[in-house]
């Protein structure tokens, strides 16, 4: 974790020269909507995060608390260009507006927080804006969640990501980022595509952005978050928008991760012990917590009858063998092998970008499949058994099990006619 000395003599060495209290600040931080009570809370975190630097701090909120005149904050409102929709991840028009305000500000790199960021601890803000201020274009934190949240990132966003561009950041989809001018630039050029054409609730994905363009990655570790509820109403809207945005993302920057190559190294990666460990969640009863399991595994077995036909056009026969034996194990036994899953997932990023079938229906057949893989996950990470495996674990495994299977992905993408279904 970066010291307050490491942060106040890259703000010191990063601000510009000369006298008056107009010279731009170091550190931008560029907020999302907040109650007046979590704008309140928010300030207090980055107040403690940095005690003796100069800030500005950019919110799109009319009503501004008072700030004691001690205070290094520099807090002001701002009109953002375009109407950023206020969600529950950074959209397109957030990336486009947090540009525009660095190149008015000047400053060496901003702080882009999500809607409720004032659940992070000050060491967490430190230790990004320290990573962004230390050289690393891009720096995504590494958040402690307990072992039911962020599962669509564990089984799908995060293996696939470290798969196919070789990179280690857990959180692909972070909604807080730490960046320099040149990946906020990167960023907003990207965005603009989508702004253009009205579709302001976009969603990027800054991890292959800064990949394709080779620029340089870190993580840091930001202990828990609050987590904002999804738009979505239901999972199999939110898996859509997720998994459709992700798929179009992977085939648009094809050319870069089919190149072969060992691994792309960031250039400024701050690691802890702490990043890497997993949440645990009490159990009182001593018993396996599978709450909703049941239902899960219920949902993959109706699929199972009824969208049989639908996955005969995507999967090959081997997948589809390993989908029967599923459906008839029983709940205390069921386990997906890593290996199926991720061979599952790449055969649907290979359906979405062939348009085998509509994609709308697609990405709604793929909702049981991942159901089934929530279940095995769960009754694998609160077992007890000789299989049971921490949930961490559990994903690390599954991503050595994408990256192990990528040259079937990339040998389909380039020749879909020979490895028909």
């Amino acid at each position: 974790m970066a010291t307050a000395s490491t942060v106040s003599e890259a703000i010191s060495n990063a601000t510009p020269a000369g006298p008056g209290p107009a010279a731009p600040a170091a550190l931008l931080v560029s907020l999302s909507p907040l109650s007046s009570d979590a704008l309140e809370g928010m300030l207090a975190n980055l107040a403690l995060a940095f005690p003796d630097q100069t800030v500005d701090v950019a919110t799109p909120d009319s009503a501004l608390p008072a700030l004691p005149a001690s205070s290094q904050l520099r807090l002001t409102t701002y009109t953002p260009g375009l109407p950023a929709p206020g969600g529950w991840v950074l959209t397109a028009a957030d990336f486009v507006n947090t540009f525009k305000l660095l190149q008015e500000r000047k400053s060496a790199a901003c702080l882009l927080l999500g809607p409720e960021a004032q659940s992070l601890s000050p060491e967490a803000l430190h230790a990004l804006a320290a990573s962004a201020l230390g050289g690393a274009d891009l720096t995504l934190p590494h958040y402690l969640l307990g072992p039911r949240d962020g599962l669509v990132n564990s089984a799908i966003l995060y293996p696939v990501t470290r798969a196919l561009f070789a990179t280690r950041p857990r959180y692909p989809l972070a909604i807080d980022l730490a960046v320099t001018p040149r990946m906020a630039e990167r960023l907003a050029t990207a965005a603009q595509k989508f702004t253009a054409a009205g579709q302001d609730a976009a969603l990027l994905w800054p991890v292959a952005e800064a990949a394709a363009a080779g620029l340089s990655l870190a993580e840091v570790p930001a202990g828990p978050r609050s987590l904002p509820s999804p738009d979505a109403a239901d999972l199999n809207s939110l898996l859509a928008q997720v998994a459709g945005s992700f798929f179009a993302d992977l085939d648009a920057k094809a050319s870069f991760w089919q190149r072969a190559r060992l691994a792309y190294s960031p250039r400024a990666a701050v690691t802890s012990p702490a990043a890497t460990q997993a949440v645990t969640m009490p159990n009182a009863s001593g018993n396996p917590d599978v709450t909703g399991v049941q239902a899960m595994l219920d949902s993959f077995r109706l699929a199972y009858t009824n969208l049989h036909e639908i996955w005969s056009l995507v999967l090959p026969p081997n997948s589809l063998l390993g989908l029967k034996k599923l459906s008839l194990m029983p709940p205390a036994s069921f386990r997906m092998p890593d290996a199926l899953w991720a061979r599952i997932v790449y055969d649907f990023i290979l359906a979405y970008r062939l348009r085998t079938i509509n994609r709308g229906h697609l990405l709604g057949a793929l909702t049981p499949l991942y159901l089934a893989w929530v279940a095995s996950h769960l009754l694998l990470s609160t077992g007890t058994g000789t299989e049971a495996l921490a949930p961490e674990k559990h994903i690390e495994a599954l991503a050595a099990a994408f990256e192990a299977d990528k040259p079937y992905l990339v040998s389909r993408w380039r020749w879909p006619d020979r490895f028909n279904p």
